[in-house]
C-alpha cells in the first residue's frame, strides 16, 4: 500500500507570480499540500510568456501542476476580504509581490502573524525585505549580474547568462526547505517562524565558492567556457571523427590513470609542470593540448573506451533534445502525464526528483486561471449572488469554464 503524501491537511494560500514562489509551492503541492493559487483576475503573466505547450506557456506548467486557481483583484476592498477569509484557513502563506506591495496590503509576516499566530509567512523578495535595496525590482537575470555570478560564466571575451532562471530556482528551493523547517517547527514547538528569502541571498550562498577563492586568493576565477577554472584537465575535446565529450580529472589517482591508461604516457604523471592540480592549471594550455592530440587520434567509441577502463567520468555533449530522450529519464521511468487547461492534450512532465520510499508525487493538471474561484468562494460561505456580485465589479475574473485536462 502506498504511504499517504506526508503534506496531507495542510493548506497553502499562495499571491504568487512569475517563477520563484510558484516553483517553492508547486513542491509542496507535490507532497500533498492544498495549494490555492490567487491570480489577478487578468491571470498571472507568467501564464504568457510562451504558448509552446499546447497553447500553454512552458514556465506556468513547469511551475503551477495540481494547483487550485481563483482569482482575485486584491487591491480591491472586497477582494482583501475575500483573501482575509482565505488567510484565515491557511497554514502557510507565501508572497512574492512587488517591493513594499504586501505591506500596503496588510500582509507582512509581522501584522499575519499577529492576527493568526500558528500561520507560518514566508515572503520571497529580490533583495531583502529591509535593507538599502529593498525598493529595487529584481529579475533572474539581474542577480545574476548583482552576485558576480555573469562575470563566472561564458568564455574569456564575453559573458554569458547562465541559460535557466537559476536565481528564481535557487530561491524557490530555499523558500521551500524554509516552509518545511518552518512546518515542523510549529509541530514540535507550537511556534510558526516566518520565512524570508531574497533571489539576492539565494544565489549569493551558491556564489559561496569563487568567493571565498576571490577573497583569499586575490583574483577572482577566471571565464573559461566549457572548462573549470580551478581544475585541469577540464573541458570538452574532439575526437578524430567529430565527436565531442567532456571529461575531468578530480583528483591525483585519476590523473595517473589517465596518463596511464588514455594517454599511454606513464611518465606524464610526475612531469612538475603537471604533477599537482595547481600546476596542472598553471599549465593548463600545454596540458590541453597534450590531450586534444590524443583525443584527434581517437574515435569518439575509441575514446569513451579508454576513458571507462580509466575509470574517468565523461559525458557526452548533449542538445535539450537528447536530454529528453536520454536513458537515465525514460528507463527509470521519470516521465509522468500532467493535464493542461482549455481542453488541450496532457503533456509530459519530470517526476520530483526527491522521491520519498512509498510515496507517489501528486502531479494533478494545471489549472485554468480562476478555475476553482466559484468552489473556493462557495467554502467561504459564499452564494451565487454574492459571487456574481463580485464578479460584476471586477473582483474576480470571467470564469474559465474548462476543466484542467479537459
Amino acid at each position: 500500500m502506498p504511504h499517504p503524501l506526508p503534506l496531507t491537511g495542510i493548506t497553502v494560500l499562495s499571491l504568487e507570480q512569475a517563477v520563484a514562489a510558484p516553483f517553492a509551492t508547486r513542491q509542496l503541492a507535490d507532497l500533498g499540500a492544498r495549494v490555492i493559487k490567487v491570480e489577478r483576475p487578468g491571470g498571472d503573466f507568467a501564464r504568457r510568456y510562451d504558448t509552446t505547450v499546447h497553447g500553454q506557456a512552458s514556465y506556468f506548467v513547469w511551475l503551477n501542476r495540481s494547483k487550485e486557481s481563483i482569482t482575485l483583484d486584491v487591491k480591491s476592498a472586497p477582494g482583501r476580504e475575500v483573501l482575509g477569509e482565505l488567510v484565515a484557513g491557511a497554514d502557510v502563506f507565501v508572497q512574492n509581490l512587488a517591493p513594499g506591495a504586501a505591506a500596503r496590503l496588510g500582509l507582512s509576516a509581522e501584522e499575519l502573524q499577529a492576527r493568526h499566530s500558528a500561520l507560518v509567512t514566508c515572503a520571497i523578495s529580490g533583495y531583502g525585505t529591509s535593507g538599502p535595496w529593498a525598493h529595487r525590482k529584481a529579475y533572474d537575470l539581474l542577480v545574476q549580474c548583482q552576485t558576480g555570478l555573469l562575470s563566472l560564466t561564458g568564455t574569456p571575451e564575453e559573458a554569458v547568462r547562465v541559460g535557466i532562471s537559476v536565481a528564481d530556482i535557487a530561491a524557490g528551493m530555499y523558500a521551500y526547505s524554509g516552509i518545511l523547517s518552518a512546518l515542523y517547527t510549529r509541530a514540535t514547538t507550537g511556534r510558526a517562524p516566518a520565512v524570508e528569502v531574497s533571489l539576492f541571498d539565494a544565489l549569493a550562498e551558491w556564489m559561496s565558492q569563487p568567493a571565498y577563492y576571490t577573497r583569499y586568493g586575490g583574483t577572482q576565477p577566471p571565464r573559461v567556457g566549457a572548462r573549470h577554472a580551478t581544475v585541469a584537465p577540464y573541458g570538452v575535446f574532439t575526437a578524430r571523427d567529430g565527436q565531442d565529450v567532456l571529461f575531468s580529472v578530480q583528483n591525483e589517482p585519476e590523473w595517473v590513470a589517465l596518463c596511464r591508461v588514455f594517454l599511454g604516457r606513464p611518465e606524464l604523471a610526475g612531469d612538475p609542470r603537471f604533477a599537482t592540480g595547481p600546476a596542472r592549471v598553471a599549465h593548463r594550455e600545454a596540458l590541453d593540448g597534450i590531450v586534444a592530440a590524443r583525443f584527434a587520434a581517437l574515435d569518439g567509441e575509441e575514446a569513451v573506451a579508454l576513458l571507462d577502463a580509466a575509470n574517468i567520468a565523461h559525458a557526452g555533449v548533449n542538445s535539450v533534445a537528447d536530454f529528453l530522450e536520454h536513458p537515465v529519464l525514460t528507463e527509470r521511468g521519470r516521465w509522468r502525464e500532467v493535464g493542461l487547461p482549455d481542453g488541450a492534450p496532457p503533456m509530459r512532465a519530470l517526476v520530483p526528483p526527491a522521491g520519498l520510499s512509498g510515496v507517489s508525487p501528486r502531479m494533478g493538471p494545471v489549472p485554468a486561471a480562476g478555475e476553482h474561484t466559484e468552489n473556493i468562494l462557495a467554502e467561504l460561505g459564499r452564494g451565487p449572488d454574492d459571487v456574481a456580485r463580485l464578479r460584476a465589479r471586477g473582483v474576480v475574473g470571467t470564469p474559465r469554464p474548462e476543466a484542467a485536462g479537459a
